[in-house]
């Protein structure tokens, strides 16, 4: 099987081929041999990059519009379930490394229709290692270097999800009722992430579970009045909270390029399928444009609390050895579920990032500039 489980004592990170740690923390020993994916755990290089450019984004679900049949490339599946009415499609009996360009194009529509699509049995793509993850990265855009995280060695565009029983490189909610932060990836970036692919290298035995929202049904919930208001709204999303967790020791303690603030949008309209979505997320989203204080943080924490809340919404992905999840981020929002602590047991995942567009208003003519800043 391509997916592994690793306890305390089978796989711990090392930083840079050291075993220091932040002061306080305790120190992760060697990986241990055995562990076939060490090649792929975290490295903190030291690594510094310029600010992103904008770039022309050449969505691929555009392409498949134009096929006699969009969703052909199912056509070897030997089950498709609707996982809810609102977001999620599981399919197995298809092997996303045999897909050709035409089929990549169509999983893209498909994933923009769906927000969601769960693969099982993808050991093939999982144990082809991480050029070829680049390879497919970059079918659906400009890969994106995260400024703050873990990579493999030699490998920046992989984005790392690393946890084991004395070390992790993501936010720490010990201190919170609830262990989870909803959020779209990367939104402060002026074209953030689009088709988005995850999948664990190693996972704990239960638990560790990812739950997904859809941006879209979430948004359809509220009254058309309501609507047609937060559509005239803006807001600025933020890397500065990221980058500063790093700079203070935590998360390998890098950041390799200076933090952004970038507005978007509050309502958004995806460029291929036409539908409306919310786009604030309480990780990353920190005030609405043009609205006092107060106006602003009522606003956000509305819509932030009808994230959390809305069940109706949701899908929950549970994780087994071979799986792999894609999302577009451009219309959902995710959080890990941090319930296995107590186990002692690892989990490593792998994200590859293509950018989008620069998200672009459900109002035309909307203008995204920041007045206060």
């Amino acid at each position: 099987m391509a997916t592994t489980t690793i306890t305390e004592r089978t796989a711990k990170l090392t930083l840079n081929g050291s075993a220091s740690t932040n002061e306080g923390e305790q120190k992760p020993e060697q990986p241990q041999p055995t562990y076939r994916y060490a090649h792929l755990l975290p490295h903190f290089s030291q690594d510094t990059y310029p600010p992103l450019t904008p770039y022309e984004h050449a969505d691929p679900g555009h392409r498949a519009l134009g096929h006699a049949n969009p969703r052909a490339f199912l056509g070897n599946a030997t089950r498709v379930v609707e996982l809810t009415p609102n977001l999620g499609t599981e399919v197995r009996g298809v092997n996303l490394a045999q897909l050709n360009s035409d089929e990549r194009d169509e999983l893209a529509l498909e994933v923009a229709r769906r927000g969601l699509m769960v693969f099982r049995d993808q050991h093939e793509f999982i144990d082809a290692g991480p050029e070829a993850y680049l390879e497919w990265g970059r079918h659906f855009g400009r890969l994106h270097i995260h400024p703050t995280s873990g990579h493999p060695d030699g490998y920046p565009e992989l984005h790392l999800v690393y946890k084991d029983a004395s070390s992790t490189f993501n936010y720490e909610l010990h201190d919170s009722l609830l262990p989870t932060v909803w959020h779209s990836d990367v939104s402060y970036e002026l074209q953030p992430p689009g088709l988005t692919t995850f999948f664990l290298l190693a996972q704990p035995s239960t638990g560790g579970d990812t739950l997904f929202t859809s941006q879209v049904s979430l948004l359809r919930t509220f009254s058309p009045q309501f609507r047609a208001f937060l559509k005239t709204l803006s807001a600025v999303h933020s890397g500065v909270e990221q980058a500063n967790f790093s700079r203070s020791g935590k998360r390998g303690g890098v950041v390799r390029r200076e933090p952004v603030e970038h507005v978007h949008p509050v309502i958004r309209r995806h460029p291929v399928t036409g539908e409306e979505a919310l786009y604030v997320n309480r990780q990353f989203t920190r005030r609405i444009v043009g609205l006092k204080k107060e106006e602003s943080e009522t606003i956000l924490k509305l819509l932030f609390d009808h994230i959390d809340r809305s069940g109706a919404n949701q899908a929950r992905i549970k994780w087994e050895p071979g799986t792999i999840v894609m999302w577009d981020n451009r219309v959902t929002a995710h959080s890990a579920i941090l319930d296995y602590g107590e186990s002692k047991e690892t989990r490593h995942g792998v994200r590859i990032t293509p950018q989008a567009e620069r998200p672009v208003p459900a109002l035309e003519g909307l203008e995204l500039t920041n007045d206060t800043a």
